[in-house]
């Protein structure tokens, strides 16, 4: 999946580029990563959109039991990558 997401914050914007993106348990997931080399840092962030929102909403998974299941299904996925949780 190729993609990026670009973050509003108040100091700014910050893109992220998708790496992959799976569902769990109803829940949409996305391994993203701050660069498009590959030494750059990822982030696991789930979709926490309503069903009438008009954009997407994601926020960085923290729960350590969630983190480590996607983190999982992220290895899988991409075989040749090892996620630190």
């Amino acid at each position: 999946m190729d993609g990026k997401i670009v973050f509003e914050t108040e100091e700014g914007t910050e893109t992220f580029y998708v790496l992959e993106q799976t569902k769990l348990n109803g829940n949409i997931y996305l391994l993203v990563a701050d660069s498009e080399e590959e030494d750059g840092e990822c982030l696991i962030l789930k979709d926490i959109s309503g069903e009438g929102d008009r954009d997407s909403v994601y926020v960085p998974v923290e729960d350590d039991t969630e983190l480590e299941a996607v983190s999982r299904i992220f290895e899988e996925l991409l075989e040749d990558v090892e996620i630190d949780s």
